[in-house]
Order: structure tokens, then sequence, then C-alpha cells
């Protein structure tokens, strides 16, 4: 009798322990899935125009994403409709954040979210000293989280911290926002901003445009750094690929009028290298205007 008592009990302390298990598996996947920015089924139009038809991609934090196509495919527009620019008009679907749905949220409400995105035309601000710009962009994101605001030799220790990581030195921050900066600097000041918010996703717009070989390495390397610190997941829309030869990509899709035509491994990188996008890329589609959405970014947050 007692033999068979103890089978019981020993059988319930085993079906107790499954049961756990298999509850504790089922929060880690839910955790996991719900840690993911969802784009389903995205139809996005711009001054009435259709750009964007019934996109459906899904990036997990830690990976690195490329985009990649023709002209006016729809690869920076996907990344300012990401980002919440209001130009860009979504018509049909949904943008998913943790399981959250984002779609009408604004874009400030998503940079404090962890969205960040990298301008393809940085605007110049003149008047605005860089440091001062970052310092202000840095402690509104501490305050939106009850942190403490930084001081100025906190700040600037920090500052000093993450210049040196891109090879600048101190008097690049002395002068104004973007003016009279080349296009290398102007891509590692919007890389400096992103190394000190530290966001959760970063879109980067074409970062290795106006960079020469060794500001794309130590660019490239600076976001290796960040994102293996952080664990961001770095989505970039790029036609190079010595770039992605440094990033090195988990996964990389090709966009053609609006939709995803393409995708594959860091292989596809070199087929299209090889290759180009082929019948994919036609005449026929028109170029995105992604500095007046930048522009019109900026001059919204000047206002």
């Amino acid at each position: 009798m007692q033999t068979h008592k103890s089978k019981l009990k020993q059988r319930s302390k085993l079906e107790k322990t499954k049961k756990t298990t298999l509850q504790m598996a089922s929060k880690t996947k839910k955790s996991t899935l719900s840690s993911t920015l969802n784009v389903e089924r995205l139809v996005v139009e711009r001054e009435g125009k259709k750009l964007l038809k019934e996109i459906t991609l899904q990036f997990e934090l830690g990976k690195t994403y490329a985009l990649m196509g023709p002209n006016g495919a729809g690869k920076s527009t996907l990344l300012y409709t990401l980002m919440g620019h209001p130009g860009c008009k979504v018509v049909g679907g949904r943008i998913l954040l943790d399981g959250k749905n984002i779609t009408t949220t604004s874009a400030d409400e998503r940079s404090r979210l962890g969205l960040f995105l990298s301008f393809q035309n940085p605007v110049e601000v003149p008047g605005v000293r860089l440091s001062h710009f970052l310092r202000t962009v840095v402690n509104a994101q501490r305050e939106s989280r009850g942190e403490k605001a930084l001081s100025v030799p906190d700040f600037s220790l920090l500052l000093k911290e993450k210049l040196t990581d891109l090879g600048l030195d101190e008097t690049f921050t002395k002068r104004s926002l973007n003016e009279g900066f080349s296009g290398g600097e102007k891509k590692r000041a919007e890389i400096l901003q992103l190394a000190l918010l530290e966001p959760r996703y970063a879109f980067l717009d074409e970062t290795d445009s106006g960079l020469d070989v060794d500001g794309m390495k130590t660019v490239a390397g600076a976001l290796a750094r960040l994102q293996k610190k952080t664990g961001m997941t770095i989505i970039i829309v790029t036609h190079y690929k010595r770039f992605l030869d440094y990033l090195k990509p988990d996964q990389v899709y090709v966009l053609h009028e609006g939709k995803v035509v393409d995708e594959g491994g860091a292989e596809l990188v070199d087929k299209i290298d090889r290759e180009g996008f082929g019948k994919k890329e036609s005449s026929g589609v028109a170029k995105s205007s992604n500095s007046k959405l930048g522009k019109s970014i900026v001059g919204k947050v000047k206002r």
C-alpha cells in the first residue's frame, strides 16, 4: 500500500514538474515572439501614390537586416513609415512593437519606445551647436524613462567616449548641427546620436553613402560594438556590398515597386553584387523624395 502511495506521489510530482516546464517554455516563447517589430500587410501612400503594397516582415531584436533594391523600390519609405513620418499614410495593415499596435503612434513617441532613424540626407540646422543638440536629445529620452538628466560634466564624459569610438575629436561637436559638414561627417553625426541614445531598433537609410573606405569601416565597427553591447536591431538600406561585409546581415530583403520580391541570407548580397537586380529593376520606377521627408520631420520638430 505504501509503495502504491509512493508511486502516486512521485507521479504527481512528475506531472507538476512537466506542467511547470511547459508553462515556463510557453512564457519564454511568448516573450521571444513579443520582442519583435512586426509589419503586417502594410500598405502606404504618399501624396496619393501607393508606395508600399502589402509588405509583411518581422524584425527580431539583436539581428541585422538589409533592405536592398533599385531606386524607388520603397526601401526608404518603409523606414520612414516605421518611424512614424506623417507624410507616409498607412492605408492598410499595421505595425506591431512587442505585440502593441503602434501604427498611429507619433514619431516622438516611437523614439521614446526605442526606435531611431538615421536620415539619408541629414538637414543642416544653423545656430544649433551639435553638442547642445545631443545633450538635449539624450536628456529628453532619460527624463521620459524617469531617469535623472545628465549634468554638463557627466554628458561631456559620455560624449568623449562615443566620439573616440567613431574616430572624432571634441571640436566636431562645437560646430552647428550638420552645417558645412561633408557627406561623411553628416553620417558620423547621425551615428554619434544613435550611439548616445542606444535605441532598440536602428533604421539606417544609406548610412554608408558619403563615407570613404576607412570611414565605412569605422562606422560599421562602432555599430557592431553597440549592437553587441545593447542587443539592438539594425535595419539598413544600402546599395553596396562593402558595408554589409562589415555588418554581416542575418537576413536580406529585396524590394521592387513596393513589394518584397526576394529574400535570403548574406549570400543574396553576393548574388546581387554579381548579377544586379536583373528583371526586377525597371525604368518605370520613380525615385523617392528622401530629402523632402527628412526636411519635413526636422521642420516639424523645430516648430
